[in-house]
């Protein structure tokens, strides 16, 4: 769909200004922006006008004019000409460049694109500003697809016969020939395609107003002499040797012919202003005619340009501007032959095209070639080549995306999805106990060799177990044995059923040599606190085994996260149990381990048993479960309550011990928020029982196959787009709402089901296939113009 501009100019003067407004829509729509200005006084105008106008008319050139006296004896040059030409279209462009014209100019630059095809309604009734020529404007000149066109202020639409039949209906009049060729214009007429034409020659009055009553026309063609007399803005046609007439002269059967189904005037013919004014009254949609004294030849190519344009296909406003500007090949011997052509539009009246007035208008005239014709391009895209541009488009993004490439982008979107999710509800099965650094201070005296000494650990589990917690982990390195005086810790360590503690697993390829288990806890109630972590230091994986190297201290083979689930799970009635494929059965729940390409996961190392850490983030990945700090148990304000049949988790949150891990949520600052090692335990834990005991679904990812569908699915949308929204607010409208709607699915298939649906893929789809279509249809536009253009020039 095409943009329609009005420019209305106001009640004014050169002297006083003129106020304007601008209209910017779509068309056969009301007008989306209006904005307003002022044209600013510049008596310099009309007087430069009147000025090439006289030079130019004596240019003693042979033209189509009767009743338009030479103003002086003086014979004018061409290179006269040429300098008024100059002079009024700096004048004239230094005049639309003014400040108070400014809004105007800037608005327009801002709401139409280039390649839009825009139709401009100039509405005034000045004929002063009628006469200049609009098209120099040079804001014009850089929209290729644009085209003015005279409008009157008043204009109503006429009920009229519309018929489409297989020939267009032509009346044709060729008037007094006196000193013109206009059989030229005859023969150019009989070229065209799909035309019944009937010529009046030289016609009588009574003869021409017959035809004009008696049958139906859809254009009106004169080519003669004319002229416009200024003292009363009246045009008149020359129709032989003897008589003239007024379109008042021919108003009722000019009014019957318009009602009948007449779509357009073509006068081709001197000085047609006055003709366009008295037709405006008569409300026919448009006119064409010259506004100045027309050279015989040059009304001879223009109509050959026209027509050969118009019965293509153009619209009628692109096949003027062709027309138009291809008559600059004459100006050498006809100075500013492009500025005589001009529209007068019928605003309530939508453009015309050849394809409306008969059934079979071809795309090219062949009758009107010399040349075996250009088979035309149109601007669509076919669907083969729409589908195999997606998938080839789709295997390269793939194949990228398998490097890993996009890994970071893919986990940055993850993360912000994930960030997006409603907050839950802290899980009541978990007590968080924390050694604070306040904590850390307390025990000083009693020279702990980490975080937590003998004593306050001994009385931290006696109070614990007091309560009849489900089990408790120590997620505090203690690879030194218990010392002599506590030697009830000790026991309590070595037979307690209910306690794990935690220890590390060495790793060459880190080069860490591991962390041994407390010597008083047996293997069996060990877990280990290995964590995997990806390339940008964020945990969004959760380790749950892993088989220990021979030479590694730790020798346990599951997660301390993945111990105190099961010992809970236990008392529930649910055991771990393992498909023959390997994969985890937790009661309904089963799940199999993460691989080296998973999701936007690839290349990772996958060793052990991964899944993905579908986080618990009730406001903050810390408020996981209720906490309560070291101090606060040692000093009996402990909930019985808060303990009995849970899960307990002792750990440290000193910052002195830099047991810190980044998470994919974000602090305030707009950073990654990192929690403390007892909380990403709480956090595994959590997983765990919401999964096996709630039937909430872990994190998981589609097949290789369903990724692929899906990315393939949205880069097919994208070249779709593209193929049939050629404007661009349409394009990005339709863009911006399929960026939407595929973030939206992403995060619908996040919240409702868990999935982790590739998003940065299927965008980059989308946008790669979209910019492909468009550039392949932009070097189809240019070849297509390329070789019309080449088939124009044989013609």
């Amino acid at each position: 769909m095409g943009k329609l501009v009005i420019l209305k100019l106001g009640e004014g003067n050169f002297e006083q200004g003129f106020p304007v407004t601008l209209q910017i829509g779509d068309e056969n729509a009301r007008p989306s922006v209006e904005i307003t200005g002022a044209l600013p006084p510049n008596p310099e105008i009309p007087r430069d006008y009147y000025r090439w106008q006289s030079i130019y008319r004596n240019l003693r050139l042979p033209s189509r004019p009767i009743g338009l006296p030479k103003e002086d004896n003086q014979v004018s040059t061409l290179e006269d000409c040429q300098r008024a030409t100059e002079e009024f279209k700096v004048r004239f462009n230094t005049w639309l460049a003014s400040d108070s014209f400014r809004p105007i100019r800037e608005k327009w630059l801002e709401k139409l694109m280039f390649a839009d095809n825009i139709r401009v309604l100039l509405q005034t009734k000045d004929l002063q500003l009628q006469k200049l020529p609009w098209h120099l404007w040079d804001l014009l000149e850089r929209y290729p697809q644009a085209e003015i066109a005279l409008s009157a202020p008043a204009y109503e639409q006429v009920n009229r016969i519309t018929t489409t039949s297989d020939k267009v209906k032509i009346l044709a009049i060729l008037g007094n020939s006196q000193g013109i060729n206009t059989k030229a214009d005859q023969a150019l007429l009989n070229l065209l395609p799909n035309a019944d034409i009937t010529f009046l020659v030289e016609p009588q009055c009574q003869d021409l107003t017959d035809q004009l009553w008696e049958q139906h026309w859809q254009i009106l063609f004169f080519a003669g002499h004319s002229s416009t007399h200024e003292t009363n803005e009246i045009g008149k046609i020359y129709i032989n040797q003897t008589e003239s007439l007024t379109i008042s002269q021919l108003k009722y059967a000019l009014r019957k012919a318009v009602e009948r189904g007449l779509q357009l005037a073509i006068f081709n013919s001197c000085d047609g202003l006055g003709l366009a004014r008295e037709f405006a009254d008569l409300h026919i949609p448009e006119i064409i005619v010259m506004r100045e004294p027309v050279p015989d030849r040059v009304a001879q190519q223009f109509l050959k340009y026209f027509l050969s344009a118009f019965a293509r296909g153009n619209s009628l406003y692109l096949a003027v501007r062709e027309a138009r500007e291809r008559l600059q090949g004459l100006e050498n011997q006809f100075p500013c032959a492009t500025w005589l052509p001009v529209i007068c539009q019928n605003p309530a009246e939508m453009p015309l095209n050849w394809g409306e007035l008969c059934r079979n208008a071809p795309n090219i005239p062949t009758s009107l070639s010399k040349t075996t014709p250009v088979k035309r391009i149109t601007n669509r895209l076919a669907f083969p080549f729409l589908l195999l541009v997606s998938m080839a488009m789709t295997g390269i993004l793939m194949g990228v995306r398998y490097s890993g490439v996009l890994q970071p982008l893919e986990l940055s979107a993850f993360d912000q999805l994930l960030r997006l999710r409603p907050p839950e509800k802290p899980d009541s099965r978990l007590l968080i106990v924390t050694v604070t650094e306040e904590d850390v201070q307390a025990q000083k005296q009693e020279k702990p060799q980490g975080s937590l000494s003998d004593k306050s650990l001994a009385q931290l589990l006696e109070k614990l177990e007091t309560y009849q917690p489900q089990v408790i982990g120590l997620d505090i390195y203690r690879d030194y044995p218990v010392g002599k005086d506590y030697p009830a810790l000790a026991e309590r360590m070595r037979k307690s059923d209910r306690f794990v503690a935690v220890c590390q697993l060495s790793d060459s390829q880190a080069g860490t040599q591991g962390v041994k288990p407390p010597p008083e806890v047996s293997p069996e109630g060990l877990g280990f606190s290995d964590i995997a972590i990806d390339s940008d230091n964020v945990v969004r994986r959760h380790l749950l085994s892993l088989t220990p190297s021979p030479s590694s201290p730790c020798t346990t083979h599951y997660a301390l996260s993945v111990q105190l689930a099961l010992r809970y799970l236990y008392a529930h009635g649910i055991k771990l149990q393992f498909d023959p494929d390997g994969a985890w059965q937790l009661g309904k729940l089963r799940f199999k381990p993460i691989e080296t390409h998973t999701g936007g996961y690839q290349g990772i190392d996958a060793s052990g048993h991964q899944i993905l850490l579908n986080y618990r983030s009730p406001g903050s990945p810390e408020a996981i479960a209720p906490h309560i700090t070291l101090g606060q148990v040692l000093t009996g304000k402990l909930n019985a309550n808060a303990v009995k049949d849970k899960i307990v988790i002792i750990g440290t949150t000193a910052e002195t011990f830099h047991d810190y891990w980044l998470t994919p949520y974000s602090t305030p600052e707009g950073k990654l928020q990192a929690i403390p090692g007892v909380f990403l335990q709480a956090q595994m834990v959590s997983q765990l029982l919401s999964a096996a005991l709630d039937g909430q679904h872990l994190l998981w990812t589609w097949p290789l196959w369903g990724e692929v569908i899906w990315v393939w699915g949205w880069s097919f949308l994208g070249g779709l787009l593209t193929a049939y929204l050629h404007r661009f607010t349409y394009l990005s409208l339709a863009g911006g709402i399929a960026i939407t709607s595929l973030y939206g699915s992403c995060f619908i298939f996040l919240i409702a089901y868990s999935c982790w649906v590739p998003l940065i893929p299927a965008m980059l789809a989308l946008g790669g296939n979209s910019l492909i279509a468009i550039t392949y249809l932009n070097i189809k536009f240019k070849i297509n113009n390329n070789l019309n253009l080449k088939y124009e020039t044989h013609r």
